[in-house]
């Protein structure tokens, strides 16, 4: 009997410890959240501090590097833009920017971030690509801009861009944003161009300026032609992978070469066009583009094309305009061998053709 009791006591003794041990730790809980919560906001704040020193880091890697560009024609003051200097060598210096800011002058300046002013030559120049190389003497380089990789780049990324909007007034003006979209296409002035998208603001003046991620890189060249009045809170910028491939090309000031097919095109939709051509297409073909003409011994005359046939693929792409077949047509060498699907009363064919260089 007393051994029972004994026990009892133990059992007893042990619950009393389990369920004092519970309770403890609930009044814990209830009465001392806060520190809890107080680590994890001191993380958050270790973080951003982390984030704007990363942003900081990377716009003093460029900023120096940026020019603001002033274009003259008979000594008047015809446009300005952004620049930056993306190379040099034992003499000189070579700045990327837009065609379309120093289109038509005969004289170009650039201001440095030290206020100094400069005359730069422009050694070439494309307005398809919309892009320029100025060359500089080397001794006024400040810095020199590391050209990252576009096709190396994430949706939500942080960027920001360095230019001059507005003109000179407000230089060196950044601003900052996100990659909104990446392997976009745009259509303007007939042109088809291959863009990366950013919320960052970009206004007239910061034409030709470096789009720049977290690591110092430029990975676009902000370009406001793109931009339209119905746009708000998208800008654009042509990747750098895109003018790596046509800089060696305006440094030497070299015309770029690029592919044709000899042909003029209408769209299937200029239907005055194709009236006064003496054309007539069936009226549920609603996308294409029709064949007005072809160039005598040219790859569409070899390849058995005709006036009047519609061109809806062009090798594996669908054709919609004019102007993104040209686009698919600037992806080739010169020499490239290209299936074409076109119609030809009302019937699908097919043919192949070699391109050869646009003189």
């Amino acid at each position: 009997m007393k051994n029972r009791k004994k026990l009892l006591k133990y059992f007893l003794a042990y619950v009393f410890t389990i369920v004092s041990s519970i309770v403890a730790v609930i009044i814990y809980l209830i009465y001392f959240p806060v520190q809890s919560k107080v680590i994890t906001e001191k993380k958050t704040i270790n973080q951003t501090k982390l984030s704007e020193t990363a942003i900081e880091d990377s716009i003093e890697s460029v900023y120096d590097s940026v020019v603001t560009i002033e274009s003259y024609r008979n000594n008047q003051n015809i446009g300005s833009g952004t620049g930056f200097v993306y190379k040099k060598d034992s003499k000189n210096g070579y700045i990327l920017t837009n065609h379309h800011v120093i289109e038509n002058a005969d004289k170009v300046e650039v201001i440095l971030t030290t206020n100094e002013v400069v005359e730069v030559k422009v050694l070439g120049s494309d307005s398809y690509t919309d892009l320029a190389v100025l060359s500089i003497d080397k001794d006024k380089i400040i810095k020199v801009a590391t050209l990252g990789d576009s096709e190396n780049i994430n949706l939500g990324s942080t960027v920001f861009t360095v230019g001059s909007p507005m003109g000179s007034d407000y230089s060196g003006s950044i601003t900052r944003g996100i990659i909104s979209g990446k392997d976009r296409t745009i259509e303007s002035d007939d042109v088809v161009t291959k863009v990366i998208q950013t919320d960052a603001a970009i206004n007239p003046g910061n034409s030709g300026g470096p789009l720049v991620n977290l690591a110092g890189e430029v990975i676009g060249i902000t370009s406001m032609k793109l931009a339209t009045e119905e746009i708000e809170g998208m800008g654009f910028a042509i990747p750098i992978n895109e003018a790596k491939n046509y800089v060696e090309y305006l440094e030497k000031g070299e015309e770029i070469k690029r592919p044709t097919i000899g042909v003029s095109l209408i769209n299937v939709s200029d239907r005055y066009s194709l009236f006064m051509y003496n054309i007539r297409v069936d009226q549920n073909i609603t996308t294409g583009v029709v064949i007005a003409e072809t160039t005598k011994d040219s790859p569409a005359e070899k390849a058995g094309l005709q006036k009047g046939d519609v061109i809806t693929k062009f090798d594996n792409y669908d054709i919609t305009g004019v102007s993104k077949l040209r686009y698919y047509l600037y992806q080739y060498k010169i020499g490239d061998k290209i299936n074409v699907t076109y119609i030809r009363d009302g019937k699908t064919k097919q043919t192949t053709l070699t391109l050869t260089e646009n003189k």
